[in-house]
């Protein structure tokens, strides 16, 4: 029954993952701010720099995904962008208590994702 769907269905994966990277992109433009600071202190270099990178990054693939345009090629970037943001604003390694939760459940978060985008490379 669910063949019947198939379409619809990765439609719907496209639309959830793609939105969801660029809704954040655009969430990050308002914490530029904070966010370079964060960068800055964990040792980026050029950390407004990195951090513009990332946002366009995140709009620009989340918005392909969402279009269907170079699919795997834009989750192979949204990928990319987990893995190196991931331990950077998630690392529960360096917290205790309910920061420490907070942060596990944004790494899970991530980890999930990147199985998403992993199947959804695939899929294409």
């Amino acid at each position: 029954m669910l063949s019947n769907f198939e379409n619809e269905i990765l439609v719907a994966a496209r639309l959830l993952l793609g939105g969801a990277f660029v809704f954040a992109g655009l969430r990050n433009i308002q914490n530029a701010g904070f966010l370079t600071q964060l960068m800055t202190t964990r040792g980026v270099p050029q950390a407004r720099l990195m951090l513009w990178l990332g946002i366009v990054l995140q709009i620009v693939s989340g918005g392909l995904v969402i279009v269907g345009i170079w699919t795997a090629l834009a989750a192979a970037c949204l990928i990319l962008f987990l893995l190196v943001a991931t331990p950077m604003f998630h690392n529960f390694w360096d917290h205790q208590g309910q920061e420490r939760a907070v942060r596990i459940n944004g790494f899970v978060a991530n980890v999930a994702l990147t199985g998403g985008f992993l199947a959804l490379a695939q899929a294409v």
